[in-house]
């Protein structure tokens, strides 16, 4: 009896990294879920900068109703509730090492929780960004203003952009992909050029861009390798008193800019089901009447989530 009981192993002489594997194959609501509760082991496992390199809360989303009032959404306390258990056990854990993360378009975060997770994820390389409403332009300058190490951002389109991309020309010298969800104008692409010359990837897809906006990115960001505009409602708007001008392709004023690109990625296609959509949609897509991961797609691969 005394040998069969030697044999025997606690949870405690699990193998670190034989822990750390399984725990990979988890959600992360199974491994918010207690796992590391159950011994110092366990504890020790959950927290290894593996599991946390990448932070998806994707699947996290809010539920608001619009108000006529800023920030224009009033949203369920039991959203909240649930948003703010989830990201203060995932932040405990992760140590500081997250560099990836994810949020959903329809997620509305606060403004003190948001700054309560930049300050936890001071090592962020990637961001796909929430909803505006609640955080506000303080809220992100401030969070960017920490992420020292920022590459890449997902973001919508904003009333406001020079502020923010000063903030990121300032503090992100590493910064060099971007993507906007959203009308793509002149004042966003005067901005881009004046204050992220260097940026190296561009995704506008699915968005209404005006064409002396695109022109102006073409011209004035001299580090652009690759531009995305897949799907886009490409507009022309001249002169008043006329109306603005659907482009249905590209004309050699755009084609011969892009020459210098090394990969330019367009459809504008009416047979193309994406191309159809943006175009009902007016160039702001409605992302909730389409396939449930369809906004994450992207032709850049290093976009696409």
């Amino acid at each position: 009896m005394d040998d069969e009981h030697s044999s025997l192993r606690s949870w405690e002489d699990m193998n670190h990294d034989i822990l750390v594997k399984i725990f990979q194959n988890l959600d992360i609501f199974d491994l918010i879920s207690g796992i590391g509760q159950v011994c110092s082991t366990w504890r020790l496992a959950a927290c290894d900068p593996l599991l946390w390199r990448n932070l998806d809360l994707s699947m996290l989303k809010s539920n608001f109703i619009k108000i006529p009032l800023q920030p224009y959404v009033y949203v369920d306390g039991r959203s909240d509730k649930t948003l703010t258990r989830v990201l203060k056990i995932s932040l405990n854990l992760s140590r500081g090492n997250i560099l990836t993360l994810i949020f959903h378009y329809n997620l509305y975060i606060s403004y003190d929780l948001f700054t309560y997770t930049a300050e936890r994820c001071p090592r962020l390389k990637r961001l796909i960004m929430p909803a505006w409403n609640r955080i506000g332009g303080d809220g992100i300058c401030n969070a960017i203003h920490i992420w020292k190490d920022l590459e890449s951002l997902t973001m919508p389109s904003i009333s406001n952009p020079p502020v923010l991309m000063e903030e990121i020309s300032e503090n992100c010298k590493n910064f060099s992909e971007l993507k906007i969800m959203g009308p793509f104008d002149v004042c966003f692409a005067s901005t881009l050029v004046a204050f992220l010359p260097k940026l190296k990837v561009l995704s506008l897809r699915c968005s209404m861009i005006l064409k002396d906006a695109l022109v102006i990115i073409l011209d004035g960001l001299k580090g652009l390798e690759v531009l995305n505009i897949s799907h886009c409602l490409l507009v022309d708007v001249p002169p008043p008193p006329a109306r603005r001008n659907v482009l249905r392709k590209l004309d050699s004023t755009i084609l011969e800019r892009t020459g210098k690109l090394k990969k330019f990625i367009s459809c504008m296609n009416d047979s193309c089901v994406m191309c159809q959509r943006t175009k009902n949609d007016e160039g702001l897509m409605r992302w909730y009447k389409y396939e449930e991961d369809l906004w994450k797609v992207d032709e850049v691969r290093s976009l696409a989530i």
